[in-house]
């Protein structure tokens, strides 16, 4: 059986744990980072040195780096991938999963450490501001492309909408000021209609 080491309200993880909802996997979910510890363990660095969730552990194949694990799951177990199969619809699809770290990463995880896991007398709000700045300017260029298709990954959702959708669950949810950017917002609508998004992504924000 498939094993993911990680806590279940990490982003990273949340990807992981999609996917495999997504493609009807069964799985044995360790929790680990954060307040669980593990990840310092030697058994867990042999696994990873980073010493980081997610973990995967398939058939004694193990492997980190959760857009990887992703893919490698998609391509394992979906019969027909998850999304676009023809090589430049897949790699269209793809770039996203590679542009939201890069162009989000930094900016949202300062909007969501101060907003969601700092006390309010203790954040950082210039922090907030600057990554509500960064992160809206990269979600421009997303809605600007969701303007022109339902998904991301095109006609239908498929991995390009796995980091951007566990990014907007918290985007959405926090109590926050965001520019409207309709489509964005249609999408994310259509995301929180699918099964797999609503038990692996949609959890008490921590």
């Amino acid at each position: 059986m498939l094993k993911i080491w990680g806590r279940t309200n990490s982003t990273n993880v949340k990807k992981v744990l999609w996917i495999a909802e997504e493609l009807g996997l069964s799985y044995d979910r360790v929790d680990a980072g954060g307040a669980f510890g593990v990840v310092n363990d030697p058994a867990y660095r042999a696994m990873n040195p980073n010493g980081l969730v997610p973990v995967i552990e398939d058939d004694g194949f193990i492997l980190w780096e959760s857009n990887t694990i992703v893919r490698y799951l998609s391509a394992k177990y979906g019969a027909d991938g998850f999304g676009p199969t023809d090589l430049a619809g897949k790699a269209s699809a793809e770039k996203w999963m590679d542009w939201t770290p890069a162009t989000l990463g930094v900016g949202f995880r300062d909007v969501f450490w101060n907003m969601v896991r700092t006390e309010p007398g203790k954040r950082d709000m210039a922090a907030v501001e600057r990554g509500i700045a960064t992160v809206a300017k990269g979600l421009a260029i997303a809605n600007a492309a969701l303007e022109k298709q339902p998904y991301l990954s095109g006609d239908v959702c498929g991995l390009g909408d796995i980091p951007l959708g566990v990014i907007a669950y918290g985007w959405f949810e926090m109590d926050i000021e965001r520019p409207s950017m309709p489509a964005l917002e249609a999408w994310y609508d259509r995301l929180k209609q699918r099964p797999a998004y609503q038990k692996a992504v949609m959890i008490p924000l921590s």
